[in-house]
């Protein structure tokens, strides 16, 4: 009875709560204090089995915690290497304008994705109706690089530096300091917000624990005549998070748990409010009906739940419907979401610093 009454509340990982065209508001927090052992590890075990795919640090936990608005509830706390565990990330940015897609990523514009390869980086000046684009060397088609930890941190910052301007930024996890973490702390059970909220910052975390981030600062970007793409999975790295994803591609797609039937899509990570993220469209390719402004909607497979933005669209979620937990850099902060560091939503630096997502306690 025990684990039937969890598994039907565990809105962390299953989302089962209703029909409703919008997020339901009748949800009741859970109280840390009152969970018996045996509810405590099935939280703990859905969850696990929900990141089996997730490089995970230690072991995963459920802790107090205070959600955007304030409400005070338990949430799961999980704490991961910032890089995928079944995969190597990259290739990003081609080395001459002979290079082919297979040594480049990709490009997001328009709502299109486009390959990130030495033809179209030596085709930047026309793409962009802009003379002064110029990344590659007429003589050789060299094209300029941040190729070292120095370069990269120049190039990818608001004020970046001219030295590097018409470069392709690129960073690398080797840049990242030994040790490096995400922990991401999210309500077991989705508790109401009063309006829908743009996202902290990002999404969520991807099934295979990796960043789900709010969109990239392309306008930042373009501005100083760099470009930082994306590698085939619509992921790249900054000195602050790691590895992490701007767009849902057929990578995550591929490593989701496949849907129970073709009406519905497969699950590619949860929310920062604890609600699934599905794919784009339904596993019969058609587009899911009726999503709200945020994106979501309710299903009798999953009920309510979120599906990305297109992978050309650089928004994987637009806003959130309930009250969102935290993320932050290394180990052992306590979760208070209602204080933050910084505007809500995406934006900030280019890609390769963007800076790390909100503080939970605003330093």
């Amino acid at each position: 009875m025990i684990k039937r009454t969890l598994l039907l509340s565990m809105s962390l990982l299953l989302a089962s709560c209703g029909g409703n065209p919008v997020a339901p508001t009748d949800i009741s927090s859970v109280d840390l204090e009152t969970l018996s052992p045996a509810e405590r590890e099935n939280y703990l075990q859905e969850a696990a089995t929900f990141f089996e795919q997730a490089n995970i640090i230690g072991t995963p936990s459920l802790v107090e915690c205070t959600l955007s608005e304030g409400a005070k509830t338990t949430c799961f706390s999980i704490t991961v290497k910032p890089t995928p565990g079944d995969y190597t990330p990259g290739p990003w940015c081609p080395r001459n304008i002979s290079d082919g897609k297979e040594k480049s990523g990709i490009w997001l514009e328009g709502g299109k994705i486009y390959d990130a390869d030495g033809k179209f980086l030596q085709n930047l000046s026309d793409f962009y109706q802009d003379d002064e684009w110029q990344m590659f060397d007429p003589t050789t088609g060299k094209i300029n690089v941040t190729d070292s930890k120095e370069k990269c941190a120049a190039a990818a910052r608001p004020d970046v530096d001219e030295k590097y301007q018409n470069h392709c930024v690129e960073c690398q996890m080797e840049y990242m300091p030994a040790g490096s973490s995400m922990t991401y702390v999210i309500p077991v059970r989705p508790l109401a917000s009063k309006s829908s909220s743009r996202t902290q910052g990002g999404a969520g975390v991807a099934i295979n624990g990796i960043w789900l981030d709010g969109p990239a600062p392309v306008d930042a970007i373009l501005d100083a005549h760099t470009l930082a793409p994306f590698d085939d999975c619509g992921g790249h790295v900054n000195l602050h998070v790691g590895y992490h994803y701007h767009a849902v591609t057929d990578c995550l797609v591929d490593k989701s748990s496949k849907a129970t039937d073709k009406r519905d899509a497969p699950v590619i990570g949860l929310a920062m409010d604890g609600y699934k993220i599905l794919t784009h469209k339904l596993g019969n390719g058609e587009m899911p009906a009726k999503l709200d402004s945020c994106q979501g909607h309710s299903t009798a497979e999953y009920g309510y739940h979120y599906h990305a933005g297109a992978a050309g669209s650089n928004q994987i979620l637009s806003c959130l419907t309930a009250q969102q937990g935290c993320s932050f850099e290394g180990i052992g902060e306590s979760c208070d979401a209602s204080v933050r560091r910084g505007p809500p939503g995406g934006g900030g630096p280019p890609p390769g610093a963007d800076g790390p997502p909100p503080s939970p306690n605003g330093e």
